[in-house]
């Protein structure tokens, strides 16, 4: 294990690992403490299945991290493919399944963990997961977009699984739509817009479908046209809308790293070197070179601070920062390979 994040160095897990118990991934952090009062929810445990999955050097604490994701996010599945979200500390859930962002997370952290997890019998476990989950469509941009992602992963790595290809051409139909009087195909930028590009870029590099292809690398210029200078200055947690410019505050770490994570997929897709120039940015916005010229993470532990502000950040070191980080780090040291 390394001791200090970098683009050579790779990422740290010290503080998700302290983040994790046997039942799952803590959501909230008082600065680097877990606040365990506050439950767990598959939203990050499908994010932290993710991150981990694809992580190459598997040490114990990782293959801990996988197993306890991998169960959380299964354990969430109803038969029918929808989803339940929160867990109380008792362990039991706090809500109803349905199909909202979760379920989408889960069919992406399934997807990529069905390919790419450490044992055949963890990806065979998440392999029969996705297929539950893809039983299901939600009408929500987002939530398809995220589960595009896992079906995309699990589609490069087993072109014949029909569960994926139709879930991932289902995915490319919703998102393909025009835009509402500007470029973006919703009103406003919402919450983790690249994952929109990202979808359609993936989608139409799996499927062979040119047009997705072209509107995904259209959103992903218009997003960097947008969001990146000399430096990367994501849209806030309020949103944007047409017209409107800017540095934005509360800045959330899982915007970079959706843009981190999309320009990835435009790279591969297109072999523009163009994509690894903002990759780099985006790391660099961790480190500090972002709009409050403050360090966005603990490169002793791997904690992510939770939203960049006017005069700093949030100190909290919560599990969706957390890993927007590390996340955002696999990518740069993925640049720093194809380089």
């Amino acid at each position: 294990m390394t001791s200090a994040v970098g683009p050579l160095e790779g990422p740290v897990f010290l503080h998700l690992a302290r983040m994790t118990d046997e039942r799952g991934l803590f959501e909230h952090a008082l600065h680097d403490e877990p606040r365990p009062e506050h439950g767990y929810c598959v939203d990050d445990a499908a994010r932290g299945l993710v991150v981990v999955s694809r992580q190459a050097d598997h040490d114990r604490t990782l293959s801990r991290l996988n197993r306890v994701y991998l169960d959380f996010v299964l354990g969430a599945l109803a038969p029918d493919g929808s989803c339940h979200n929160r867990m109380g500390t008792d362990g039991g859930w706090d809500d109803e399944p349905t199909v909202g962002d979760w379920w989408g997370r889960a069919a992406w952290g399934l997807g990529v963990a069905a390919a790419d997890a450490p044992t055949a019998g963890m990806r065979a476990r998440a392999l029969a997961g996705f297929r539950v989950a893809a039983q299901q469509r939600s009408p929500d941009s987002r939530a398809m977009a995220f589960a595009a992602l896992g079906a995309g992963r699990l589609l490069r790595a087993s072109p014949g699984e029909p569960a994926a290809r139709d879930l991932l051409r289902d995915c490319a139909a919703l998102l393909s739509q025009p835009g509402t009087g500007w470029t973006w195909p919703e009103p406003r930028l919402r919450y983790a817009n690249a994952a929109v590009a990202e979808a359609l870029v993936v989608a139409g590099d799996t499927l062979c479908d040119d047009t997705a292809l072209r509107r995904g690398i259209e959103l992903l210029e218009f997003l960097v046209e947008s969001e990146v200078g000399d430096h990367v200055s994501v849209t806030p947690a309020g949103g944007r809308g047409p017209g409107q410019r800017g540095p934005g505050f509360d800045q959330q770490p899982i915007e970079v790293a959706a843009l981190a994570e999309a320009c990835t997929a435009a790279f591969l897709a297109t072999a523009a070197r163009r994509w690894l120039l903002v990759i780099d940015l985006a790391w660099r916005w961790f480190l500090g070179e972002n709009d409050s010229r403050t360090p966005m993470f603990d490169p002793a532990t791997g904690g992510g601070y939770d939203g960049l502000e006017r005069g700093g950040r949030n100190e909290n070191q919560g599990a969706e920062s957390t890993l927007a980080m590390l996340a955002t780090a696999q990518q740069a040291h993925l640049v720093r390979t194809l380089r």
